[in-house]
């Protein structure tokens, strides 16, 4: 028989593939003998069974009943009844946290005269009567799909008209003739009443919330943050707990470390005579926790007690949702915390110096999106002035853009290109888009926990909440500020989430105390500390080398100080551009051999002179130097441009004329599949041996002056092993060549990038005559989607992003199915036909987390990215070995 719900006491922290984040968390509390309030979990499975078919599982409302009977038995009271009726919760509870993206509907059981006896027993009309209007308005909203601005709308017309500056200061009276109001909004919206049964309320309300998980902002925020579309939510369903009683009772959201920066210590906000959704919505300010300390020190006492509990026992930040019912305290959730990627890496070394986890833990807990962002610069402390207002820090990091006001604005401007800072007084779940279009966020109310700020820190966004000082007109497009100063739409501001700051104008910015450490050692208390000692034990642990890649010996000096093990790309073509694009142009120009000779005498020595630097700043490590690749037209000026200056005058200059006979001789419609590679070096008589004595003279002079030159070549674009037959004959016969003229031996491993899908499928073939493989899937991504990376991304990439085809960009991250598959079989086809070849990647993907998973798991031996990347790839090359997959290793 299947089985779709399960009691609290029934479930596991390990659970929660089936019962959820939140249903596993509050089924741990249970466990843990911790006051939650009893509750059922309807399962993954139910949701994705509905979802499927549009219909109720079979059997699903027989079950909840049953699981009803046992908390109406635990509370000793029953749903619907009339004196002292069990009012219920129904939230959502997906697998990976996604803070306000489903729906919630609280007080179920509420009717005309339910509301009567809870009025009664509770000793508080307006109590009752405010649960009933919440229950109106969210179910009204959520299940029975009314545009929630109309029930706010008639809240404000009420506060107006009994002049109310809040809904604190509306009596009883006015709110049992809100629900009224409510009720007729409904019945004119759906053409239906409000649904006075309560059997029928809780059935509605679990399908509205399977609903949510395919709702607009729930998918926007899964393709944000990778989550699966096919997993489905759970629902719990949990006795109510009133934290709107009075001055005695109040609902809170506490960290058992400072989610922002990782400080250990109480933090959280508390909201007096308030409901859960009123902390984090930040319609009200909150205060800190400590004042709760002042209010109710027993109740204050016991949090204390259970947030050490869950820390030891989760091993982790851990947030925790609360309800204080007249004196006594209710735990209604608890989860490992979303943090800021400076407090991950704090809390990792914390708990680690606490003997609470291990270093292999403590690696396991950090990320390189979360290291990238250390690096980026903050404000420079030297030229701020005078802020507009302060706020509250909920997010770190610097950031500069336009004010705008609205979600949509946010993803207009950013669209065009334009950096921007969301305003508003408060964020709500549809504001997911805007939040994710803007460079910051910034509100006037709520504080660390409000949803802002959760969802801010969650994607890495800058964050600063509860600016007070701030007016925020959204209808007007601007705000004030305490003095009088109006910030229009479109003016640009900077927001400091790392101080809790909003300054006008554009702040420059400064290099984080990160950077500078990777710079230049400079190694200092907190954060730099806990970077360091977690790349430290990547260092330790990782099998995957990391290299760079890097044309110049600036650039190579750079990926050294950053940790690079040698260099896996030095590309060529960089280094004939600037003053040198003359003397490529004489080459390609030139009438015979002896012209073609010349110009190649000219670069010889410039090449050398490059190559010779970037082996020094490597010394001793891997320098793999790529042959010229891409198209020669590339070097010459722009057909356009220069048939345009030819036809501008009647006597054009004799050389302009010979260089556009050129391009038009040399253009190609689809140039990136046409003659560059190893083509080119197979038609231009003299262009490898060239390249290829340069880099041999140039380890001829680095071994003279004592140095340890380890130069590789590799031939780019090959399709066919007689293409790097051919080449590398050429190679081994110019290094014999410098060998014999130096009396030094000069040894150059000869390899190929594996940059086409036939390459990739023929890899045993080409490992005959290859001494290593790098993968280039940059080119590898483009031939397998037949892409063009300059066209295709602006062009429909939103549009496959938005549809779901892809989750991601494949430039952005290995494509795994498809150009995945080809690496893994061309490492199977390579080694089998040269056991050890060595293998790695230097397209942009050798610099990407995820994709750095992969290429572990594919049995690569380095990947090469970046200077800036290289700490990245460093971190998630240790994280990955910890994974334990070896995927396809065949060594």
């Amino acid at each position: 028989m299947v089985r779709y719900v399960y009691d609290f006491h029934e479930g596991r922290r390990d659970m929660a593939d089936l019962l959820g984040s939140k249903g596993a968390n509050l089924a741990e509390m249970t466990r843990l003998g911790l006051p939650v309030p009893p509750g059922f979990t309807v399962i993954t499975d139910a949701c994705r069974a509905f979802l499927a078919t549009g219909a109720e599982p079979h059997g699903l409302v027989a079950e909840v009943s049953r699981h009803l009977s046992t908390v109406e038995t635990a509370a000793g009271r029953r749903l619907g009844q009339r004196d002292d009726p069990l009012l219920l919760s129904v939230r959502s509870g997906a697998r990976f946290s996604m803070p306000g993206m489903m729906e919630t509907v609280l007080d179920i059981g509420l009717n005309d005269d339910s509301v009567l006896g809870l009025a009664k027993v509770s000793g508080s009309e307006r109590f009752a009567w405010d649960s009933y209007r919440r229950l109106v308005q969210m179910f009204g909203s959520t299940v029975m799909g009314v545009d929630p601005a109309l029930f706010e709308r008639a809240m404000t017309t009420l506060k107006s008209l009994r002049h109310a500056p809040d809904d604190l200061h509306l009596d009883a009276h006015d709110l049992a003739e809100l629900v009224e109001a409510y009720k007729e909004l409904i019945r004119d919206e759906t053409g239906e009443d409000f649904p006075p049964s309560p059997a029928e309320q809780l059935r509605r309300a679990i399908l509205a919330v399977f609903r949510s998980w395919n709702g607009e902002r729930a998918r926007i925020y899964r393709r944000r943050e990778h989550i699966p579309d096919d997993l489905g939510t759970a629902v719990t369903v949990q006795r109510m707990v009133f934290g709107n009683l009075g001055p005695d009772s109040g609902s809170g959201v506490a960290f058992t470390r400072d989610p922002a920066t990782g400080r250990s210590g109480l933090y959280g906000d508390y909201l007096p005579n308030a409901q859960g959704e009123d902390v984090v919505a930040g319609i009200r300010n909150t205060v800190p926790l400590v004042e709760l300390e002042r209010r109710d020190p027993r109740s204050y006492e016991q949090l204390l007690a259970h947030l050490r509990t869950l820390e030891r026992h989760y091993r982790d930040l851990c947030d925790i949702e609360f309800t204080i019912e007249r004196g006594t305290l209710w735990m209604l959730q608890t989860r490992v915390g979303k943090r800021t990627a400076e407090a991950a890496f704090a809390i990792a070394a914390e708990l680690t110096d606490e003997g609470l986890v291990s270093a292999d833990e403590a690696l396991a807990r950090v990320d390189g999106d979360g290291l990238a962002r250390l690096m980026f610069p903050r404000f420079d402390a030297s030229e701020i002035g005078e802020p507009l207002a302060p706020g509250i820090p909920a997010s770190p990091g610097a950031a500069v853009g336009a004010a705008v006001f609205d979600s949509a604005e946010a993803v207009r401007r950013a669209a065009a290109g334009e950096q921007v800072v969301l305003v508003r007084q408060e964020t709500t779940p549809d504001d997911l888009p805007g939040m994710i279009a803007a460079q910051a966020v910034l509100t006037s109310r709520g504080g660390k926990t409000s949803h802002a700020a959760v969802v801010a820190r969650g994607m890495g966004k800058v964050c600063v909440c509860g600016a007070e000082e701030l007016a925020v007109d959204t209808e007007a497009r601007r705000f004030t500020t305490r003095v009088g100063t109006v910030v229009e739409e479109g003016t640009v501001i900077s927001v400091d989430g790392s101080a809790g700051a909003v300054y006008p104008g554009a702040v420059p910015l400064a290099d984080s105390a990160v950077m500078r450490f990777l710079e230049n050692g400079e190694r200092s208390a907190g954060v730099v500390s806990a970077v360091a000692r977690a790349l430290e034990h990547a260092d330790a642990v990782r099998r995957l080398e990391v290299r760079a890649n890097a044309d110049t010996p600036e650039d190579a000096r750079r990926a050294r100080r950053f940790g690079a093990q040698g260099i896996g790309l030095c590309r060529t073509e960089h280094m004939f551009l600037g003053e040198r694009r003359k003397l490529v142009e004489e080459m390609i120009l030139a009438r015979d051999d002896t012209e073609r000779e010349r110009a190649l005498e000219a670069l010889l020595p410039l090449q050398r002179q490059d190559f010779t630097a970037i082996l020094e700043a490597m010394d001793g490590l891997p320098v793999t130097i790529r042959l010229l690749d891409p198209p020669l037209h590339e070097f010459l000026p722009d057909r356009t441009e220069l048939a345009v200056r030819v036809a501008a005058t009647d006597q054009p200059d004799p050389h302009d004329v010979e260089l556009l006979d050129a391009v038009n001789r040399m253009h190609e419609e689809n140039p990136m599949l046409g003659l560059r590679g190893v083509r080119l070096g197979l038609v231009v008589p003299g262009l490898v041996a060239m390249q290829v004595r340069a880099v041999a003279e140039a380890v001829v002079a680095r071994i003279r002056a004592g140095g340890f030159p380890h130069a590789e070549i590799m031939v780019p674009l090959v399709g066919a092993v007689e293409e790097l037959r051919i080449e590398r004959a050429e190679v081994e016969r110019v290094l014999a060549e410098v060998s014999e003229e130096s009396g030094v031996t000069v040894r150059c491993p000869v390899g190929t990038m594996i940059e086409l899908p036939r390459a990739a499928l023929t890899a045993g073939r080409i490992a005959e005559e290859a001494e290593f493989f790098s993968f280039g899937t940059n080119d590898l991504t483009q031939t397998t989607w037949g892409f063009s990376r300059d066209d295709v991304e602006a062009a429909f990439f939103s549009a496959y992003l938005d549809k779901g085809v892809f989750a991601t960009s494949p430039f952005e991250t290995i494509d795994r199915d498809g150009v995945g598959r080809l690496v893994r079989i061309a490492v199977d086809e390579g080694r089998a036909a040269r056991p050890g070849l060595m293998i790695g990647v230097c397209g942009e993907h050798g610099g990407d987390p995820d994709s750095v998973h992969f290429f572990h798991a594919a049995g690569l031996d380095y990947v090469s990215c970046s200077p800036f990347r290289v700490p990245v790839a460093r971190l998630e090359a240790g994280r990955a070995a910890l994974s334990g997959t070896e995927g396809s290793d065949s060594r």
